[in-house]
């Protein structure tokens, strides 16, 4: 005859603390399926039906995901967001991580020099974006009034400075300029990786005779690569997805010639222009499927990220 185990007993105790632990996390479980789970789900559905927002969606299959590969006002504005985010992201690395380099030095000033370059991150994006407008206006703004008086003091020439918002070679270098401007985030993320990089390395370095190039590029840049790795993930998230500031900037509809009109102005426009909310949610979810996979070839890609302490296999 075959022997059992006896069943293990669930102590009172253990059965509490489980009822304690759940309503505890309870209202973060309604939030993420109220919120998170069911939009998801539903914006699904919406992409496989003709739904105006009024009367009840009427499933039509694949058709909206076959319209995202017809429609030419679409492509281009999934051409734009291509442009501006193969010229945004490096910027905006380059340039945070050449700040944090200047910061992370002994310099005089050096609390007052981080606080105004972390400053512009605290301003609103509608805010910064008018802002922007009114600075870079190519007939009466700072930046061209500038341009013109420091070339007319050191040649005597009188010219016009560049259509920033009204040109169509100009705009999308507009809007990657002002994203350079607000890395004051990801500056100081650089700048605390950059105090965890070993000084015994860096004098080993010097001891060697590495010059202060070479210090930064063979030993700097290879410990803070988890650093610059997270920065181009969501520096490719948030470029996008880029919304607000194009949207201000081209009084949303794209100007000057459709240049600045994103994906995300258009979805916007597909759901609350045209009331098209079936290919909105199809656009949506085309646009979390890129971002998806274009994540995954990022991580496949990621051998060249150091971790220290890791051995590579």
């Amino acid at each position: 005859m075959a022997a059992y185990a006896p069943r293990r007993r669930v102590s009172s105790v253990t059965v509490r603390n489980t009822v304690a632990g759940v309503l505890f996390c309870l209202p973060w479980l309604i939030g993420l399926l109220a919120f998170r789970a069911y939009p998801i789900g539903a914006a699904f559905w919406y992409s496989l039906t003709d739904y105006a927002g009024m009367n009840p969606p009427e499933f039509i299959g694949a058709a909206n995901y076959g319209w995202l590969l017809r429609d030419t006002e679409l492509r281009n504005a999934a051409y734009n967001t291509a442009n501006y985010t193969v010229m945004a992201i490096p910027a905006g690395i380059v340039t945070a991580l050449t700040l944090a380099l200047i910061l992370n030095s002994r310099t005089r000033g050096l609390a007052f020099y981080r606080t105004l370059f972390f400053l512009p991150i605290l301003v609103p994006s509608a805010a910064l974006a008018i802002v922007w407008l009114q600075m870079f206006n190519p007939q009466w703004g700072l930046i061209n009034t500038l341009i013109e008086g420091i070339v007319y003091y050191t040649t005597g020439l009188q010219i016009a400075g560049p259509g920033w918002t009204s040109s169509t070679e100009w705009s999308k270098p507009t809007l990657v300029l002002l994203n350079t401007w607000v890395i004051g985030q990801a500056m100081v993320i650089y700048l605390a990786a950059l105090q965890d990089v070993p000084q015994d390395l860096l004098d080993a370095s010097s001891v060697d005779g590495a010059n202060w190039y070479q210090k930064i590029w063979h030993v700097t840049v290879p410990l803070i690569t988890p650093v610059i790795f997270f920065q181009l993930v969501t520096g490719l998230i948030g470029a996008l997805q880029l919304f607000t500031e194009p949207f201000i900037i081209s009084k949303g509809i794209g100007e000057p010639a459709q240049s600045l009109m994103m994906y995300s102005m258009q979805l916007y426009r597909q759901a609350f222009v045209y009331f098209n909310m079936g290919r909105a949610s199809a656009m949506a979810w085309a646009l979390f499927l890129v971002i998806l996979l274009l994540t995954y070839v990022i991580f496949r890609s990621s051998g060249w990220v150091h971790y220290g302490g890791e051995e590579k296999k």
